[in-house]
């Protein structure tokens, strides 16, 4: 299987190509606040995978040397994710609600086809 690093990478890059389609289509439709809440909730969604690609190696690191880890960071995961909720909620004119939700899920999307399209590739 991939690497997590590579994944997030591979990650990154797509999220650059869905905040440019974003811009797209926050300038040129009149569905602005749609197209800003997927970008709010696709930034919080990277930030949530990129803090879980560090709690891995830290995981995998102490697993090596045989000590424990108390977690892998999902009350500050949930917590980002109610962060862009609250935004949203607080800022309905610039956000729509569920697309910043429909954001979050993006970066598990973008890795569950990373992975069908690896298995197809070396299949």
């Amino acid at each position: 299987m991939l690497d997590l690093h590579h994944i997030f990478a591979m990650q990154k890059k797509a999220l650059f190509f869905l905040f440019a389609l974003s811009a797209l289509g926050w300038g040129f439709t009149s569905y602005q606040s749609i197209f800003l809440g997927i970008s709010l909730g696709a930034f919080f969604g990277t930030y949530n995978f990129w803090i879980l690609v560090r709690r891995m190696d830290k995981f995998d690191r102490n697993l090596g040397e045989g000590k424990r880890t108390a977690s892998l960071g999902t009350a500050l995961r949930f917590g980002s994710g109610v962060a862009a909720v609250a935004i949203a909620i607080t800022l309905p004119e610039y956000f729509h609600l569920i697309s910043t939700v429909t954001g979050l899920m993006i970066p598990y999307v973008f890795l569950i086809v990373g992975a069908i399209v690896y298995l197809v590739k070396n299949k």
